[in-house]
């Protein structure tokens, strides 16, 4: 099994969504993230004041796949979340060693 993070804009979260569904992932946990990387963040003007602004909001999705399926979901995230500006995200594959559905004490795949 993998766990595969992808931290993308905000506003790219339903069109990742749909594809993820579209290509059979049942499940996910999305969480509101702040960070910065190469921009290191960006200038912005409130009410005619210039600041500057450190972190910038972003969209973590977690998603545990069964090995097969890795290529295809990382390249469908990549497709999806990417404007072709800096700071369209990462993403990230670890792999898994077990899962447990708690409610049934289904392990492995049988537990996604």
């Amino acid at each position: 099994m993998k766990k595969i993070e992808a931290i993308i804009k905000p506003h790219r979260l339903d069109e990742v969504m749909g594809q993820l569904r579209q290509a059979g992932v049942t499940g996910m946990t999305i969480s509101d993230v702040k960070g910065f990387g190469r921009t290191g963040g960006r200038r912005e003007v409130y009410r005619g004041s210039a600041y500057f602004v450190d972190v910038i909001p972003k969209v973590r999705i977690e998603i545990l796949i069964k090995d097969e399926m890795l290529h295809d979901v990382v390249a469908l995230i990549a497709e999806a979340a990417r404007t072709g500006k800096i700071g369209d995200g990462k993403i990230f594959v670890s792999t898994i060693d077990d899962a447990i559905r708690i409610r049934t004490d289904e392990h492995g795949e049988a537990a996604l």
